[in-house]
């Protein structure tokens, strides 16, 4: 992703892009579910969304389907877009809740385009100018993670960029301010350069292990520290959405590709086994295995530091929050972005550095608090790890959030906010966190008005779901 945006925006402006990579170092691909800001990034690189889906095998999403979280028994969705139609400023999640405080049964997701689409299999795009619910739509993708990095370097080898197979053995500094000056690769060859980006995974040998940057460690807030993944056969039919599965301690993804379905336990070691994870995952995972298990180890958090000297942390060598909302693969695409917006003339400037560090903080720390949210709200009493999830203080960002809604119903955005208003409002009320009130200022709405409102949108939603096509039919192939 790095060498294929570096080289198309700053190739014209004279610099040069190389990419080291060595074929002997896997790849962690867990990032196959995504939300909707990679159409951007793809659209920034021309490349085609129907030729992007044929390449990678990937289907659409529209959201992610949560099971057992409040408590067992118990599902919700988290979709893509806008939950209905603000009125005359006021939040539509206010006009809901009056709503339902009066007697109302139906779901907040109930008048969500993705949401209504979804629970039918249905797929569509809205064409330009659409002025029907259908433009209330919004959608990101599932895709092999393997075949978009394929993609990808073919992309940024026709744009010049220089691949050089080779392992990182050693890196060279400036003995005045500490930059880096060059890598050395196994096989000896030194490659200089004037700035680096280290897409090295978990092990950070740029970030960390020649700069020694720090990490900040979550783990009291996340202790899910160990994933399972496992491919199974396609699911028929396909469905358009990922599905989260909570479990005693931990959680299983159902990722539907249109080759494959990618399965994983995401779990807390010290909560359980690998081999009981195992165990489960392989008991509910979908249709039959079409390979081993594989376990990765991880530690939630994010380097002190993104940016240090002349290097730059993007992915898992950045940091890494869990996947329980597809946001890994957006992380780096945003880290990209800013890079691109913030990128040095003859030499790195604290100001650019700085810039880009409060961004990424602000961004990981955005991602956290709102998959944290997903652990503590919960009425689940069923396991250790639970009852601990029940009991934890949340990061003093997140708990203000809370408070806020607990009172009346408000969002109020923040800095760094990847995740709206509608996705907040979409998992508290999912997770059945209730308000003890809505906002006054629905009471100056007439109340006849806008369920008559609520009732015709929440049909309109239905009948243009109706109307798609099958979602396996809607996929290029």
């Amino acid at each position: 992703m790095a060498a294929a945006a570096l080289s198309r925006f700053l190739a014209p402006i004279g610099r040069t892009v190389t990419l080291i990579e060595s074929e002997a170092i896997g790849t962690v691909g867990v990032g196959e579910a995504t939300i909707p800001p990679i159409r951007a990034f793809n659209a920034m690189l021309d490349i085609a969304e129907a030729d992007f889906l044929r390449a990678t095998m990937g289907s659409y999403k529209l959201g992610i389907e949560f099971v057992d979280w409040s408590r067992i028994g118990q599902r919700y969705f988290h979709p893509f877009g806008a939950a209905g139609q603000d009125f005359h400023g006021v939040p539509f999640h206010q006009l809901w809740l009056r709503h339902r405080a009066r007697g109302g049964t139906t779901r907040l997701t109930d008048y969500s385009m993705c949401t209504v689409a979804a629970r039918e299999g249905r797929f569509g795009i809205a064409g330009n100018g659409d002025r029907t619910p259908l433009a209330h739509i919004a959608h990101a993708y599932h895709f092999d993670a393997t075949l978009y990095a394929a993609l990808l370097r073919r992309v940024a080898e026709g744009q010049g960029v220089v691949r050089h197979e080779g392992r990182v053995v050693r890196v060279d500094r400036d003995g005045t301010g500490g930059d880096l000056t060059a890598v050395r690769l196994a096989d000896g060859r030194t490659i200089t350069g004037d700035l680096f980006v280290d897409c090295s995974g978990f092990a950070g040998l740029l970030i960390e292990g020649a700069l020694a940057t720090g990490y900040h460690d979550w783990r009291h807030w996340l202790p899910m520290d160990r994933a399972l993944a496992m491919p199974t056969a396609a699911l028929d039919p396909l469905p358009p959405y990922t599905r989260a599965t909570a479990h005693a301690a931990g959680w299983q993804w159902r990722i539907p590709l249109q080759h494959r379905t990618g399965n994983g336990h995401v779990f807390a070691s010290s909560f359980t086994t690998a081999d009981d994870a195992e165990r489960l995952l392989r008991a509910d995972a979908s249709g039959e295995p079409l390979g081993d298990v594989r376990q990765l180890s991880f530690t939630t958090g994010m380097r002190r530091q993104a940016w240090s000297h002349n290097v730059v942390a993007l992915g898992l060598a950045a940091g890494f929050v869990e996947p329980l909302e597809s946001t890994s693969i957006h992380l780096i695409q945003h880290g990209i972005q800013r890079l691109i917006a913030l990128f040095p003339g003859a030499a790195v400037h604290p100001a650019e550095r700085g810039a880009y560090n409060a961004d990424m903080a602000r961004a990981f720390e955005a991602v956290r608090d709102f998959v944290v949210l997903h652990y503590k709200a919960t009425t689940r009493d069923d396991s250790d790890f639970w009852r601990a999830m029940q009991a934890m203080t949340v990061p003093d960002s997140l708990a203000h959030r809370i408070e806020l809604w607990r009172a009346q119903g408000r969002l109020i955005p923040q800095p760094g906010d990847i995740f709206a208003m509608p996705s907040w409002a979409a998992v508290l009320t999912g997770q059945e966190i209730w308000p003890a009130a809505y906002d006054p200022a629905v009471d100056r709405l007439n109340a006849l008005s806008v369920e008559a409102a609520l009732d015709d949108m929440r049909a309109a939603y239905r009948r243009t779901a109706l109307s798609l096509p099958l979602h396996i039919n809607a996929v290029p192939r």
